[in-house]
């Protein structure tokens, strides 16, 4: 419960509570289940443009995945949906694992810089993981705490992935060297 009474957390809960309908609450199941379609898609979108990126992208998806989730074993933040003393928030669909930090935010936060000479596809993806972490909150899944670390997480680690995709290119050595070796 170390995030329960951060004001910022109180706030977005305050403020996706007084948003709630039930079309919204769909539309963000929707959009949160779009999760495990949108990454392998980009994944077959580099990989059909034969983007050199394609290795980077996917060791990225699956090591911050773990990190976030080994981070989330040590923590073990109940999410807030279980929280007793917040019962009063929206939570359509509560799940049984840990909250900190939001592994989709871990995830989706990064992924822009492996699609910048996308641009369409860029400003795309964009709209599309905010409405993602807004629905992690607005589903009662994340503190709005949960999601920033995320976020933070997120660019951190896909950024040292994309600088040494890039020093390793500039060697003329792809990502896949570190696996032949």
């Amino acid at each position: 419960m170390v995030f329960e009474s951060w004001i910022a957390n109180t706030w977005a809960f305050q403020f996706v509570n007084g948003i709630a309908s039930p079309t919204l609450t769909k539309f963000m199941l929707l959009i949160a289940d779009s999760f495990w379609v949108v990454i392998p898609i980009i994944a077959l979108y580099l990989y059909l443009k034969k983007d050199k990126n394609i290795y980077a992208y996917v060791l990225g998806v699956v090591v911050i995945y773990v990190i976030a989730d080994i981070i989330k074993l040590i923590t073990m933040e109940p999410r807030p949906c279980s929280v007793s003393s917040l019962s009063w928030i929206n939570h359509p669909a509560c799940e049984a694992t840990f909250s900190f930090p939001s592994e989709h935010a871990a995830v989706l936060s990064g992924i822009p810089i492996f699609l910048s000479k996308y641009k369409v596809l860029t400003v795309l993806y964009i709209i599309w993981v905010v409405l993602v972490l807004f629905g992690r909150v607005y589903l009662g899944l994340h503190y709005l705490s949960d999601v920033i670390t995320g976020v933070i997480l997120s660019i951190l680690i896909w950024y040292v992935i994309y600088t040494y995709r890039m020093i390793l290119s500039k060697k003329g050595q792809g990502i896949l060297h570190l696996i032949k070796e």
